[in-house]
Parts: structure tokens; sequence; C-alpha cells
């Protein structure tokens, strides 16, 4: 079975190998070499000052950010399941709420953020997703977070890069917190979670708060290459072998490829009469809006071995997504394409003629 669902993403066997080794105890130098590596590969990732890794999923960072950054007033841009997290886990925390939202396929919008900043002079963070993975949309928030910090440096930019980070460069000038999680492009199994951290927000954390999500503690432990409490010991060696994988290639030959097989698959989607459903697509997924939905995936899941994501929600039973995460073989995303339109033929809505994996190949070869 292929695995395409935009989370968890397939675990490549020479990660799994090296997570199959025998377990370290995580406080010996053996394990502080490990960390040391995976901390100094994150933090050239991230391209910010500072990185904290957690046991814990993304939501746990999230979480942390809110907690740590977040002193009293919050912005948030809600434009699915994920950016609606951040508005939940803001009251949750007692903080103040303002929520910016939007359909599931628009794109936050500068003006209105302007609007509510105008409106509200004692917001003092943002918490904004990168890539909404509800229904695969890209927010763009460096130009959002440009303006905001133009206005008022002193506000925290959060940016929700779970499904971004390691899918394209993200320009981090202006955000303070970038969080990332394990499952994603990053290929591991859940239970990591990851903040990229500039200078500013470690100003902010100070000493921190919260026991578990304390960002201080846990800064000052892992710049000693430990953690404040156990280490995901095995997720930690599997994400050094992650890396080695990414860097026989190159960071920049992943994101040409993960580009290349968004606009590839996208078109070739394009080419058999689907419909995109976010105005502004994220390379991380794509994302089709179709009556046939699920019988599309019960097909692709039965009969071609093929599993990919539905909706959420109000989008349930009408969207599919498409994972374009990670180090994915090409004829891996060929299949794909290509089961989905012998899926349209089966279903009556056009002859199969080879189509899809034509177009996907043209385009594919030709970005690369």
């Amino acid at each position: 079975m292929l695995l395409f669902t935009p989370g968890p993403t397939p675990v490549p066997e020479s990660v799994r190998q090296a997570m199959a080794t025998q377990t370290l105890h995580h406080r010996t130098p053996e394990f502080e070499a490990i960390f040391k590596e995976a901390r100094e590969r994150l933090m050239k990732l991230f391209g910010m000052d500072e990185c904290v890794m957690l046991a814990s999923s993304g939501t746990g960072a999230m979480q942390a950010s809110v907690l740590n950054l977040c002193k009293h007033k919050a912005l948030t841009v809600n434009a699915g399941k994920f950016g609606e997290r951040f508005g939940k886990i803001v009251t949750a925390m007692g903080k103040e709420l303002v929520e910016l939202k939007y359909d599931w396929n628009t794109p936050a919008s500068l003006e209105d953020v302007k609007k509510a900043l105008e409106q509200n002079s004692d917001i003092d963070t943002l918490f904004i997703q990168v890539s909404e993975s509800a229904g695969g949309l890209r927010h763009p928030v460096e130009e959002i977070a440009t303006y905001v910090k133009s206005v008022n440096p002193n506000i925290m930019i959060v940016a929700d890069g779970i499904t971004a980070v390691g899918v394209e460069k993200i320009d981090t000038t202006n955000i303070d917190a970038l969080v990332a999680g394990s499952q994603k492009a990053f290929m591991l199994p859940p239970g990591l979670a990851m903040i990229g951290l500039s200078s500013d927000a470690v100003e902010r954390i100070g000493s921190g708060v919260d026991y578990y999500f304390n960002l201080a503690s846990e800064i000052k432990k892992q710049q000693q290459n430990t953690t404040a409490y156990t280490a995901p010991t095995t997720l930690i060696i599997g994400l050094n072998a992650i890396f080695d994988e990414i860097d026989k290639e190159g960071i920049d030959a992943l994101y040409r490829r993960t580009e290349a097989r968004a606009k590839a698959t996208q078109s070739a989607l394009e080419a058999l009469g689907l419909t995109i459903y976010p105005k502004t697509p994220a390379r991380s997924m794509s994302t089709v809006i179709d009556d046939d939905a699920e019988a599309i995936r019960k097909l692709l899941k039965t009969k071609y071995e093929v599993n990919i994501a539905g909706g959420q929600d109000h989008l349930k039973g009408k969207i599919f997504r498409i994972n374009q995460m990670g180090l994915i073989p090409v004829n891996e995303s060929v299949w794909v394409v290509n089961a989905i339109e012998m899926a349209l033929s089966e279903l009556g809505r056009r002859p199969f003629d080879g189509l899809a994996s034509r177009t996907f190949n043209d385009i594919y070869f030709k970005e690369i």
C-alpha cells in the first residue's frame, strides 16, 4: 500500500533500520553526541537563532508557543482545523483572542491583519499556519510577518510550519517561532515536535512558564545537548538518519523536487478535469474538491493500493488530499495520478488514455 496521506508519511527503510538499533539511555555521552548533531542540523534547516525539540505531537509545540510567547492577547488566522486549533489553545490557556476566520480555501488577507492590529493595539502575538493542511492552503506568511514587524517589532510571529518545514525554504527573517513535526516532511513516526526560535523569542520567553512545556528550561538543557525531561531517543536517531538521506543530494534539491512534484501532480489532476480546492495551493499536498471524492478514495485504496486523505468537518466526503512531502520516489507519484485516472474511468467520468501520467512526466522532468 502506497501511503500518500499528508501525515503520517512513509518512513524510509534506512531510517527504520537506524531506529531499530540498540536503545540508548538519554543521559549518556553517546546520546548527547547524537542530540548535538541533530540540533545543529535542525538549526541550519530552520535558519534561526535557537531551536528546541519536544517529546510531543506538533500540537504540544503549538501549545508551548502560546504559553511562552503570548503574554496577554493573540491574533490568530483560522482557515482550517489547525488555525482553529491555535484559537482553541489560546482560549484554553486563558489569553485574549482576536480571530480572523476564512473559508478553508482562502488565504489570510494582509488588509484584515492591518485592520485587526489597528483595532487591537494590545495584540502581542500573531499565530498563523504556513501551510494549512485541512484544505492544502498556503498563507502569505512572509508578507504578513514583514508588515506586522514594521508596525510593531515587539509582536511575536508564530508560524505553524508542520506541513511546510522541509517542503520549501521559508523566509524566517520576521518569524519568531517556527513549529515543525516529525511525521511530515521529516518522514518519521509521530512523537517529536520542534520549534525554531529567534533571539527575540528567546528574550520574550525569559524564565518561561508552565512545567513540561517550559521552553526556557528546555533551551538551557538543550544548549548542553540534553533535554529537561526524557528525550524521544529513537526519533532523534531517526532524525539524523533522514538528514543523512537528504544530504545525499542536498536540501535545495529536495525543495526543487517537491516543487516539481507538486506542479506535476496539480497539472495532471487538472488535465483530468478535476478542480484544485485552495485558491493558493501549498506545495505540501494537492487537494481536489469533487462530488466523487470518497468513491475515488475507496477505489484507490481497495483496487490500486494507494491511501490518500479525505476531508474533515464540512469538507468530509468532498475533497481528497495527496501528499507531496518528503523523499517520494517519482514513480510512486506517477502511480497515484495514473490510479486516479483509472478510478475516473471506472466511475464513467472519462475514458482512460494515460493522460495523467503523460502530463505528470512532461511537467516534472522539465521542472527538475
